[in-house]
This record gives C-alpha cells, sequence and structure tokens, in this order.
C-alpha cells in the first residue's frame, strides 16, 4: 500500500538564509563600534532579529502542512539591472505561490486605496504611520521573475504561452508572521484581502488556491523539477548591508590620529570622511529626491552597460552608486574622489554621472555642437512629464540609446527616441525639451547621408 501513498512531506530545497550571518556579522561589527554608528547597529540588528523570527514562523507553518510541495528559502534573482529578493517560494503540484514574510510590529489596516497603515502604542500614545505596500514590493519580485524566464525562454511557441498563461501558475501573497498583529482589511478590495494573511491562514490559503485552481496537477516528482528550475535560477548576493558600517567603522578608526593640518588634500579628506560618517544617517538614501536619482543613475548605467555590451557592475557596482548618492560629486575631480573611479573611468562615464546629479547646471551648459557628445544624460527624462498628441499626458518610465518607454493612464507606448520629440509628443519641462531638440537637431545630418 506504500507505494501508492502520496508524499505528505515538505521537501525544502533551500532551508539557508544570509539573515543569520548577516546578524552575527553585525553583532561582531557592534562591538568594535562607537557612538552613533553602534546605535545604527543595534537596530539594524534588532530589525534582521525581528524577520529572522517571522520567516522561522512561516517555516514551521509549511514544515508542518501534511501536504506534498517543494519550498525555496531566501531566493535571489537577477535580471539585467533588476534584482528580488523572494522569502519564500513554495512549489506545489498545480501553483507555484511568492511569499512575501512581514513580521511588523503593531496592528495593520489597508483602506480601499490599498495603502498600508500601522499603528503601535509608543510612550502612552497611538502612533500611526503608512508603510510602503508589501503587494506592490512583492509583485515586483514577481516581475523580476517573469522577465527573467521571458529572457531565458528562446522557443517562441513556449514563450508566448509562459507570457499568457503566467498569472495561472505563478501567485503573490504576503505574510504578517508575528501572531500579535491585528490585520484589518475590511474596507479593501476584494484582490487587496486576498493577497495578505496571517500566517496561521497559510496552509488553508494554499491548499484553496490549488482547489479553485483548474489547472492539472502536475505529478510530485515534476513538482520538483519545476521547483529545481526556479531555485537554479538563484544568484548569492556578491555583498551584504553590513559592509556600509564595516566602511564607516574604518573612516572613524582613521580620523582618530593628530588633528589634521590646514592644507587642500586635508580638506578634501576631511570632507570626504564627514560624508561618510552622514551615510550612518538612513534618512539620507531614502529620501524622494535621492530615490530619483538612484533610479536615473540605474538607467543610465543599464542603458551604458548595454551599448558596451558589458555586466552593469563594470559601469559602477550598487556601493559606488551609494557613494555617488551619498557624495554628489559636481566635476570630474570630485568624482575621482570616490574609490573605483579613477581618472579613465571618471573620464569615460563622469560626463553622463554628474549631468544626472547636477541637472541644473547641466541644462545650462550651451547645447552641444553638431560633432561633441551631449553634456547631459537622457535618462535625466526618467520621471519627468510628457504630452501625446494622441495619449495625452505621461511619464517617461525608462530611455535606452534608441527607444523610449512613456506610461499613460491606460497602457505603456514605446517610441523611437529622440525622433519621437520631433513630430508627436514634446516635454513638460522646457529646458529638457531643448536638449532633446538638440539631440535631434544633431544627429539629422547623419539620417539624410543614410
Amino acid at each position: 500500500m506504500s507505494l501508492f501513498t502520496p508524499n505528505t512531506t515538505p521537501i525544502f530545497l533551500k532551508e539557508d538564509s544570509t539573515t543569520s550571518w548577516q546578524i552575527t556579522r553585525l553583532k561582531e561589527l557592534h562591538e568594535q563600534a562607537s557612538g552613533k554608528v553602534k546605535d545604527e547597529i543595534a537596530r539594524e540588528i534588532t530589525l534582521a532579529s525581528y524577520g529572522e523570527v517571522g520567516e522561522k514562523n512561516i517555516a514551521f507553518e509549511l514544515k508542518n502542512s501534511g501536504m506534498p510541495m517543494c519550498i525555496i528559502h531566501d531566493l535571489h534573482l537577477q535580471h539585467e539591472d533588476l534584482t528580488a529578493q523572494i522569502d519564500y517560494v513554495v512549489v506545489t503540484r498545480k501553483l507555484v505561490f511568492f511569499i512575501e514574510c512581514k513580521n511588523l510590529y503593531g496592528n495593520i489596516d489597508i483602506d480601499n486605496q490599498g495603502n498600508f497603515v500601522r499603528s503601535y502604542l509608543w510612550n502612552g500614545r497611538t502612533v500611526k504611520e503608512g508603510i510602503y505596500s508589501p503587494i506592490t514590493q512583492n509583485q515586483r519580485h514577481l516581475e523580476v521573475y517573469r522577465q527573467l524566464r521571458l529572457a531565458r525562454t528562446t522557443n517562441p511557441i513556449k514563450r508566448l504561452g509562459l507570457q499568457n498563461n503566467f498569472d495561472n501558475f505563478y501567485k503573490s501573497v504576503v505574510v504578517l508572521a508575528n501572531p500579535k498583529t491585528v490585520l484589518n482589511a475590511k474596507y479593501a478590495k476584494k484582490e487587496v484581502k486576498d493577497r495578505v494573511i496571517r500566517a496561521d491562514q497559510l496552509i488553508t490559503y494554499i491548499k484553496e488556491k490549488n482547489k479553485k485552481s483548474k489547472e492539472a496537477a502536475s505529478s510530485e516528482k515534476a513538482m520538483q523539477a519545476w521547483a529545481e528550475r526556479i531555485l537554479a535560477l538563484h544568484q548569492p548576493l556578491p555583498g551584504d548591508y553590513s559592509q556600509k558600517y564595516e566602511t564607516l567603522i574604518a573612516g572613524n578608526t582613521a580620523a582618530t590620529p593628530a588633528p589634521p593640518r590646514q592644507t587642500k588634500a586635508t580638506a578634501v579628506a576631511t570632507k570626504k570622511l564627514a560624508v561618510e560618517e552622514s551615510a550612518a544617517n538612513p534618512h539620507t538614501v531614502t529620501s524622494p529626491q535621492n530615490d530619483q536619482l538612484v533610479a536615473k543613475l540605474k538607467a543610465y548605467r543599464l542603458a551604458t552597460s548595454r551599448a558596451e555590451q558589458v555586466q552593469a557592475y563594470v559601469v559602477f557596482n550598487d556601493r559606488k552608486l551609494a557613494d555617488l548618492i551619498t557624495q554628489k560629486p559636481q566635476t570630474l575631480a570630485a568624482l575621482q574622489q570616490i574609490s573605483g573611479f579613477g581618472p579613465v573611468k571618471a573620464e569615460k562615464y563622469g560626463p553622463g554621472i554628474l549631468a544626472i546629479l547636477n541637472p541644473t547646471e547641466a541644462l545650462n551648459r550651451p547645447a552641444p555642437g553638431k560633432h561633441s557628445p551631449p553634456s547631459w544624460s537622457p535618462t535625466q527624462l526618467i520621471g519627468e512629464k510628457i504630452t501625446h498628441q494622441s495619449f495625452g499626458t505621461g511619464t517617461v518610465k525608462s530611455v535606452s540609446r534608441h527607444e523610449i518607454i512613456i506610461k499613460f493612464p491606460m497602457t505603456a507606448r514605446s517610441f523611437d527616441f529622440p525622433a519621437a520629440f520631433d513630430t508627436t509628443m514634446w516635454l513638460s519641462n522646457p529646458a529638457l525639451q531643448k536638449q532633446v531638440e538638440a539631440l535631434i537637431k544633431a544627429a539629422s545630418p547623419r539620417s539624410d547621408e543614410a
């Protein structure tokens, strides 16, 4: 009889996580740090430990599910310039669930617009604060996986099937792992309610979704093969979030010796150290203005790497990106003060980077001549408003050497760049419109010759 008894033991294909290692490393750094940096590391340890407890709560539920499934913990994906970290991927005989774990302190309210509001007691009073939607966050992770799969699927029939049936097989769900959290979603829309659950509801949720699915159930062997194909996409992280504290501690240690002499070199070093110390402030890099700069720098990095047919990190990696946002160099000389930007690299990529970091200065420069490259970067257009003669007002989502993608209220459209600005649409920002017109004018003689 045992030969015909279905397996009900979940299989963990990957159970380890980088979180435990990070916590251990942060504790080591905490012993070495002092002052503000020590406080920041203590805060990171608390948050990481809290998240680790939440993930263990979910692991307990999955291990005791009593149903066949394959589980991948802490999956890291990378596709071109996009990355995703998925807490859990659960593969069943019908469906795949991408699980975002949230071990939040306090209670959660979701309104009819899909906004998440957390409330908790602090010093005898109730504090309410909005939090970034974990539904949106997890959906972006799922999109990275979809793009990665499409990029690796060369068979046109299989590719079409993946595009048309993706949502039938892959499900996104947010799990609130803190058993004390009260979830109030009575005003939330149905599609939002269906994606946010408590940890003790997870197994029931998975079973119900499988029962409602119209897809044919695969064999357990096929289920495991499916999960192993997903795991094969895992990319271990090249670095970790403790590195910034290592840099800060090293900077503080180097700053201890005798008082600096009043020289130009010392002034530069002092200014750089002050910037490194300010990086401990969590608000420095996460302000809305800096978020826009990060998006524009990443878009520039992606476009440049594609043009040169190299990996994105060759242009500059994420650590150098953080240094660019923190220090915001205004000249090539200042750019060379950032580790990794030598004279050759600064000369090669500097103009585009500086144009993004200092858009006002870039726009005040004279328009490029016929044979000279533009002193600004088209990535400055990302986030800008445009008006199209047919589709109305939209927002620039991405720009490459020959293509620009605009998001309109009802759709997203791709246009030839910069030619589309010569006939069908224009920018709301007059200064940027002039730069695009100059780019069109500079390119037009070459197109006439062709």
